[in-house]
């Protein structure tokens, strides 16, 4: 079995309830923690059923995410800039540049969601639990995900993902349901659950919305640090 416990202990040292991270504090104590830990994987990518891949591969997501921005840290974003401008070339590559080794492979962010999360356990409730160290992105959880747990915190991200007015709000007045554009960029995997987005956030805020109309907020880009 693979110990998230120290994963666990770090999160909890430096992530805050409302999911930012204290990455200079990280940096100063621990800079090399993540490392540390990595080094107590298995050489050999073991036999593993759908809860502990997905409780491996989103602790593994947020742990690279982290990590990356420990070693360029102090940043105001992990979207680059040039001239005032954003640098998309920066930034794409903080996605898919192949940087992680772990289990004989070398892992990008990408491959992790794309190829480890969603293809193989199809649950888009994925998409409130990794997090890409920004403000518009889901609140970091301040604790480890473990396999016997996945589905119950999962389920929990949802609802507060769902809930928090940040990312998901209903204008009844108005009939507009204003969510996070995490909604928009991976429709198809919650139209794989629910036969519309209306749908989907309706079931979490225990209403219809039907008939309503969506506006997709602003996504911050922002480093989610305290």
């Amino acid at each position: 079995m693979i110990d998230f416990l120290i994963w666990d202990q770090l999160l909890r040292e430096y992530v805050d309830q409302q999911g930012r991270v204290n990455y200079r504090r990280w940096q100063q104590e621990e800079r090399g923690a993540i490392a540390a830990w990595l080094s107590s994987f298995p050489s050999e990518l073991p036999a593993l059923n759908r809860d502990e891949q997905l409780a491996l591969w989103i602790n593994l997501y947020n742990a690279f995410t982290i990590d990356r921005v420990l070693n360029q840290y102090p940043i105001k974003s992990i979207r680059p800039s040039f001239l005032g401008f954003p640098n998309w070339i920066g930034f794409l590559w903080f996605f898919l540049q192949p940087k992680h080794s772990i289990f004989h492979q070398r892992y990008s962010l990408a491959q992790i969601e794309n190829e480890e999360l969603r293809a193989k356990t199809q649950d888009c409730r994925i998409h409130f639990a990794i997090v890409c160290a920004s403000i518009g992105c889901p609140l970091l959880r301040d604790g480890a995900y473990f396999p016997e747990r996945v589905q119950s915190q999962l389920e929990d991200d949802a609802v507060r993902f769902v809930r928090n007015p940040e990312k998901v709000r209903f204008d009844a007045d108005q009939n507009v349901l204003y969510c996070s554009k995490i909604l928009k960029w991976y429709r198809k995997d919650f139209l794989q659950v629910s036969p519309s987005i209306l749908d989907y956030v309706g079931h979490y805020l225990g209403r219809s919305l039907v008939n309503s109309r969506i506006v997709y907020l602003y996504y911050d880009w922002s480093l989610n640090e305290w």
